[in-house]
């Protein structure tokens, strides 16, 4: 009769010790993505990775008076949509992990009210994009640029959003 007592004891412990030693946290996710930034940027000088960001941020096309940054993409409708896109798709953030790009896209559907949001994969780096909203003119689109903070709720995760031009 000891002996189970003792076995049930350190059963016990050992699956007490399990439960709290094992956990992530904020700080731990904020770790890790730090860490890839920073191997990304390896074997690039800081003066060289700010070019490639200044480029990557650049304005490219001006449409009723006002420049905004357009990309030629060839992309494809990524999660849950049999819609035909849109040519012109106003991106408010990109995505290497499908998780994450469905949950941000549910996210503007529930709490933002843009019923229309969806995910486009593709791109030279296989990224996840997700639309805000797509046009069928560009002039639409950068409309919707124009005064996006006020339409949207949730942080835009994009430095600057812009237009995806599907290929």
């Amino acid at each position: 009769m000891k002996i189970k007592t003792l076995y049930i004891i350190v059963a016990v412990m050992v699956a007490t010790v399990m439960m709290t030693s094992c956990h992530s946290s904020e700080k731990n996710y904020r770790e890790a993505y730090e860490k890839a930034v920073e191997r990304r940027k390896t074997g690039i000088g800081a003066e060289t990775y700010a070019k490639i960001e200044a480029e990557r941020q650049r304005y490219t096309h001006v449409i009723n008076g006002d420049s905004v940054r357009m990309v030629y993409v060839n992309a494809n409708v990524a999660i849950d949509s049999t819609d035909a896109v849109s040519p012109f798709n106003v991106v408010v953030a990109t995505f290497s992990q499908r998780i994450n790009a469905k949950s941000y896209r549910d996210r503007l559907r529930e709490e933002c009210g843009f019923k229309g949001s969806y995910v486009l994969y593709g791109g030279p780096e296989k990224q996840y994009f997700v639309v805000l909203q797509g046009f069928e003119e560009k002039e639409q689109a950068a409309a919707l640029l124009h005064d996006i903070d006020k339409k949207v709720c949730l942080k835009i995760l994009e430095p600057l959003p812009w237009i995806l031009r599907k290929m």
